[in-house]
């Protein structure tokens, strides 16, 4: 990741500083480089994406180079290495939502929106992305805002939400919390809680999960188990993995 300019971690104010001392007394002493990930989720919710001022904050807090932070944050699609829009909208474009619509969706909307891949619109509302997967099949085609679900999309209902976007408006999301910023959902990724009642009482699941569960259940499947049983010591022989 090129860095056009060697970044100033003084930019960040206390209050990002004493969330970013919360994030590393979560982890066990001597390793608080395992805090790299959520904290890069936070210096992204305090300036829309990983600036190179994020990448020497990071770096100088957690006493790591920024050549190992900006090695992270090049490895990771949710890290975003320009500002982002309020909304992040992405498009499933993986084999099954793509051939039932993810791939017109994603193309309709690059086109309406005049913006590509990890583009902003000029009001800085929208950014549009394409993923290779967003875990959400039995729903295909999918599109997430800031990562809360809208399920079952088509052209048509796809264009219609980005509009509403555009407008002003937060409709509500198939399944999940409300919306909210694509600063304030970094924030919550990067482990702080969503006190909103609404948040907190949001339906996680839908019917076809739902349904998947219950005839797993009725018809007795079960995955198997991969855990492999330790042989005693003394059963152990030279030659033996």
């Amino acid at each position: 990741m090129p860095l056009e300019r060697a970044g100033d971690p003084s930019v960040f104010g206390e209050d990002v500083r004493a969330a970013a001392a919360e994030i590393v007394a979560r982890y066990p002493e001597g390793q608080s480089r395992s805090a790299l990930l959520p904290m890069l989720h936070l210096v992204q919710s305090d300036q829309g994406y990983v600036s190179p001022d994020g990448i020497a904050f990071c770096a100088d807090f957690l006493g790591l180079t920024k050549a190992q932070v900006a090695a992270v944050v090049t490895f990771y699609t949710m890290y975003k290495r320009k500002p982002t829009g309020e909304y992040l909208v992405s498009v499933c474009t993986n084999t099954l939502c793509g051939l039932m619509g993810g791939d017109e969706i994603y193309q309709t909307l690059s086109e309406t929106l005049g913006v590509g891949m990890n583009e902003t619109t000029a009001d800085g509302q929208v950014t549009l992305e394409h993923a290779e997967c967003l875990a959400a099949c039995d729903y295909a085609p999918v599109v997430t805002v800031n990562y809360e679900f809208f399920d079952n999309q088509s052209v048509e209902s796809a264009g219609e939400l980005v509009s509403q976007l555009r407008a002003g408006e937060r409709p509500d999301p198939t399944r999940g919390a409300p919306l909210c910023s694509f600063r304030e959902i970094s924030r919550q990724i990067a482990g702080f809680v969503d006190d909103r009642p609404e948040s907190l009482d949001a339906e996680a699941t839908g019917t076809p999960t739902r349904i998947g569960v219950e005839l797993a259940v009725e018809r007795r499947h079960s995955a198997p188990s991969f855990a492999v049983p330790r042989q005693p010591a003394e059963q152990l022989t030279l030659g033996e993995d």
